[in-house]
This record gives C-alpha cells, structure tokens and sequence, in this order.
C-alpha cells in the first residue's frame, strides 16, 4: 500500500441536507465514479488519520480537489458499512503515522498491510505468487483443529485454520488524536455463533509506540453468559532481505536469542497438527540459528518459552531487520514458505491441535479461558532495526 494517496476528492456540505464533508482517497483516479453523500447517522468523524478506500472503489465527482491531500486529514470521515462482508475486496484501510513510521491496517481482517520506517516498507507486501496475505491475525484459535471441527461446551466449532477474525471484516472505532494508533473491533455475529457458539468482542488495536516500534494489541472480552474458550496470535511476515540491507541473501538471516538455549519443536503432521511424538532440534544450546529455506521443511519452526519472550530476525551483514518482544505469549512461529523472500513471527498463545490430544476446544493446550464478563489483553512490539 503507497503510503500517499495519488487523488482525494471532497464532497462539499451543502449538496445535500443532513449529510458531512466526506474525503474519498482512489489509488486509480479513473476508476473514480459518483457516489451518493453519506447520512450523518451513518458515519463517524476521526480525527488526523487517513482512511483509504481501495482502487476501483465509488467517490463522488464534482469534486474541489485540495491540495493537502497528501498528509494526514484532520477530521476525517470513514463510513461504517451497515453490512460487513466476510472476505470483502472492498475493504477501506486507515494509515496512522508517527515521525518517520506508518502503518496501514485493512478493515478485512484488522490486518496489518504496510510498516514503514522513512520511506522503507519492512511488511511482506503479499505476492500471491508465494503467499497472498501480509500480517494475518489469528482468533479464536490458533494453527489448525483436526479435520477443521471440535467439540466445546457450547456444542461443535466449524473452523479452518487461524480461525474466524482473519476472514471477517472489522469496524474501524478509534483513532487516537495524534493519528499513531487505531482500534478495530470484530463482535460475534450468527453467522460466526455457528462456526463458534460463543459471543464475544475482539479488539485490535495497533499503535506507533517509538520512533521504530509498532505495538500489536489484542483486546478480547467475553460478552457472554458462559467461559470463553480461544487463543489468539499474530502473523506479520517481514521482507527478506530487509529494507537497506544491501547485497544481502536469505541465507545472510539468522534468528537471534537473548541467549543461548536448547528448544525441541513438534513437525507438522497431515491436517496442520502438531506432532509431541515427532520432534527435532530447532536451537541447539545456541543464542543464534542461520536460516535457509530448507529450515521451513517441517512447516513452521514452533518455538516454546523463547529466553525472555524476545525474537530478533537480522541481517548478519547489514544489522537490519526486526525484533519481536512478544511478553504473554507462550509461544512463537518462525515461518517461510518454498523460496519465498519473506519470515513470519508469529507470537501465539496457543497452537494448533496435538496428535495426542482429544477434539475438546477446552482441552486444547494453553487454552484460555474467560469468564462471562472479563477482559484479556495482550501485546506485542516489533522494532525496526
């Protein structure tokens, strides 16, 4: 995602009664058509953020063209969709920015689209040719359940891998005043009480934190009368090489530990399960592993209670890359796929269905489990090195 937009177009308050100054950004200007102004019941006005509609999508024609289209638009109006559709291409995406960083989240999926620091886009930019999405985020499950079903208290869930929230769209409910941070939600709906018999709000909030940090924060409240059973995690992927590295190959990236330590991850059986009984030596009384493409033969490389809770992808040549300090999560996935020039960190709470374990989503290890009524909050950071 550019993180400027190529035209805005501003619908003026007076063409029709009851209706607000609405700012459209197109990144084709002649894919721009008429649209009818929005209702003040329908919309909500955000302060200093920038929110996109994508290419081909409607904005109004007779238009006074501004030229501060460029930067960021105080008072902003985004449209809340009456109906949000699962898997929708025309997702509007909002930009927050702070000194030299942004960040670009989609309402499909409340996924992180670009992370950018002075001009240098550090997220994988979903090449369909390797794989076609950038920063997924992972609810109520984590990984895969066998044969996409399981048993809990409130009947039977209907999930394919990762869960409901990545193919979802969210509603945009909060920019901060200074434009660095924003805040999606994703509420239960009947559609997903029949993949997942609970109800439940999931907030996503992602916010500019330092001059080279993001923070992810993953908000869920059970809105319910019964325990919530879920995990929740993320699933940004970074380009490799990384911005200004250079001469640098894959093969010039090592994974980096606080200190040196010995881990035993599971392979990933059929069906995307994890194997306790099928185990190799990911890190081997070491503060550093050298990757390769091959290192992703098993699948993801699943890390268990990482020294610290602290994971740094870096260029051995250049120094650049990113760290992940990921404090209440349990886990951690390392993946790549094929000779794709990408690694995913992926900072879990949970994981996917053991071999060894039953179909009971409560059973599940390192299950949460909420109370009707309560909140669980949990963040990571990524630092731009």
């Amino acid at each position: 995602m550019p993180d400027t937009c190529d035209q805005t177009h501003v619908l003026a308050p007076d063409r029709v009664d009851m209706t607000l100054p609405v700012v459209f950004c197109s990144h084709e200007p002649e894919q721009c058509a008429p649209a009818a102004p929005l209702p003040v019941e329908e919309a909500t006005v955000w302060p200093f953020a920038r929110v996109d509609l994508p290419a081909g999508s409607a904005a109004p024609e007779n238009d006074a063209r501004t030229p501060s289209h460029k930067s960021a638009i105080r008072g902003i109006l985004h449209t809340r969709p009456k109906h949000h559709v699962k898997g929708s291409s025309m997702s509007a995406t909002t930009t927050i920015t702070k000194g030299g960083m942004s960040a670009t989240v989609s309402a499909q999926g409340a996924e992180l689209q670009s992370l950018m620091l002075d001009g240098n886009e550090y997220l994988w930019q979903a090449d369909p040719a390797f794989w076609g999405k950038h920063a997924p985020v992972l609810f109520p499950i984590v990984g895969s359940l066998r044969n996409n079903e399981a048993t809990c208290g409130q009947g039977t869930c209907h999930m394919n891998r990762h869960g409901l929230a990545r193919i979802n769209e969210h509603t945009l409910v909060e920019v901060s005043e200074d434009g660095s941070a924003v805040t999606y939600e994703f509420t239960d709906t009947a559609e997903t009480r029949e993949a997942y018999p609970y109800r439940f709000k999931l907030n996503m909030t992602y916010a500019i934190t330092g001059d080279n940090q993001l923070t992810q924060t993953f908000t869920v409240t059970n809105t319910g009368d019964v325990d919530l059973p879920f995990s929740v995690g993320g699933h940004p992927a970074f380009n490799v090489p990384a911005p200004g590295a250079g001469e640098e190959t894959f093969e010039d990236y090592a994974l980096k530990f606080e200190r040196a330590w010995t881990c035993e991850s599971p392979n990933i059986a059929e069906g995307g399960l994890a194997d306790p009984d099928d185990t190799y030596v990911s890190v081997d009384n070491t503060d550093t592993v050298m990757l390769t493409h091959e290192s992703f033969a098993h699948d993801a490389i699943v890390l268990d209670h990482v020294p610290g809770n602290t994971l740094t992808l870096l260029g051995t040549k250049s120094g650049h890359g990113v760290r992940v300090d990921f404090p209440g999560f349990d886990y951690i996935g390392v993946w790549s796929t094929g000779e794709a020039p990408f690694v995913a960190l992926e900072p879990w709470t949970g994981h996917s269905t053991m071999t060894t374990e039953d179909d009971v989503l409560e059973h599940k290890r390192n299950i949460t489990i909420l109370a009707p009524g309560e909140v669980d909050e949990r963040s990571f950071v990524i630092t731009l090195l």
